[in-house]
């Protein structure tokens, strides 16, 4: 079995989620977005594929990069072709990202699925076909009714719960937001949500990314007492002595690292130097499905959790593939949205959710990702 090409679509597609000046998400008027698809051929006539902004994994990446690395080598030999990608970063002037990475790999494994006829979470683990799911609220907003006051929170978490979630992740207020950020209101939100859903829901939040030892240490205390989950992300997590000066204040859990760059080995050092609690990784934020495991792994080994950041296939796929992961983060949610519309690229959602707050794995081959080929082709508007 050989690759035999790697091919590139752009497709348009509706959607009402809109993105600020500071890249965070809130609901809006209906647009045209577009995403991109990558499709890695094999000779025997298997196929692999994974979605992706088009930016991540547009032409030159594909043409300099994936092509010279993918093309006539055998498609099941991901981590020689995950290393000869990752060794080919450095020259790339910063073009070749993790994220691009992450893609190329998705679609290895997709195509492997699909080819053994095998879900991906059973290839990679299996531990179990349905997940806990949290609910990841969106950013806070200014607008009215939607998460522009405490009281918002509130509402929108007594709905969340009513749907079947067992816990909810709070993002605040950010900028652009005019009176963001503000640890004051941080608190009062936290505090409003914890009273509206009782002691019995988990709870987390992530924040401001930019706050100061002392903004968080303050949030943190508050967040002990309403008896939080984990608190994830408060400061710029490039600075990871000040993490590790945070653990060593609070007894709530400190969640990282999400953004940070660096892979499984950044995240190596995070737990050297007891920056976090819990472990943080994400399929697309440290590089592929592989970095992803090795980094659940990682945190296996030291008796820790590793939580998954973000939704989509992949990530439940690993999820559902470890035993270190309690949650699936499901969203960005808002009362204004509904999460549960199914894309015009899907014929059906990759996160199905019960009554019980469960996401249940798709047993279809590869990543599971029902998809609607025709549409992709009737909206195409740049191939590659």
């Amino acid at each position: 079995m050989k690759i035999e090409k790697v091919e590139g679509v752009v497709f348009s597609y509706p959607t009402r989620r809109a993105v600020d000046e500071d890249g965070h998400s809130h609901p809006g008027p209906e647009v045209l977005a577009r995403m991109a698809m990558i499709t890695i051929h094999a000779d025997t006539g298997d196929k692999g594929y994974a979605f992706a902004p088009p930016e991540v994994v547009r032409q030159h990446v594909l043409d300099a990069f994936v092509r010279p690395v993918l093309i006539g080598q055998h498609p099941l030999q991901r981590e020689k072709l995950w290393k000869s990608l990752e060794h080919r970063q450095r020259g790339s002037a910063g073009q070749l990202t993790d994220r691009a990475l992450a893609v190329v790999e998705q679609a290895l494994w997709d195509l492997a699925g699909r080819a053994l006829n095998t879900p991906v979470y059973q290839l990679i683990g299996g531990y179990r076909d349905k997940v806990p799911a949290y609910a990841s609220t969106m950013c806070g907003d200014e607008i009215p009714g939607g998460l522009s006051t405490p009281e918002d929170y509130a509402a929108f978490a007594e709905r969340l719960v009513a749907r079947g979630y067992k816990g909810i992740k709070i993002h605040t207020w950010m900028p652009p937001v005019r009176f963001a950020p503000n640890p004051e209101m941080d608190i009062k939100a936290c505090a409003a949500v914890r009273e509206a859903v009782g002691p019995n829901i988990a709870l987390m939040i992530d924040g401001y990314h930019n706050y100061s030892r002392i903004d968080a240490l303050r949030i943190g205390r508050e967040l002990e007492k309403l008896n939080f989950a984990w608190f994830e992300e408060m400061m710029n997590e490039q600075s990871m002595e000040s993490y590790a000066w945070l653990a060593q204040q609070l007894d709530i859990p400190i969640l990282g690292p999400e953004s940070l760059s660096g892979k499984h080995y950044s995240r190596a050092a995070w737990i050297a130097n007891g920056a976090c609690d819990i472990l943080r990784a994400g399929v697309p934020g440290v590089g592929g499905i592989t970095p992803a495991l090795k980094v659940a792994h990682l945190a296996e080994a030291y008796g820790m959790d590793c939580e998954v950041h973000g939704n989509g296939a992949a990530n439940l796929a690993v999820c559902a593939a470890i035993k270190n992961c309690k949650w699936y983060e499901r969203g960005l949610l808002h009362p204004f949205l509904e999460y549960d519309d199914v894309p015009a690229y899907l014929h059906s959602l990759s996160d199905p959710m019960d009554d019980d707050g469960y996401v249940h794995l798709s047993q279809k081959p590869g990543l599971g990702e029902d998809i609607n080929f025709e549409y992709i082709q009737a909206h195409t508007v740049a191939t590659y």
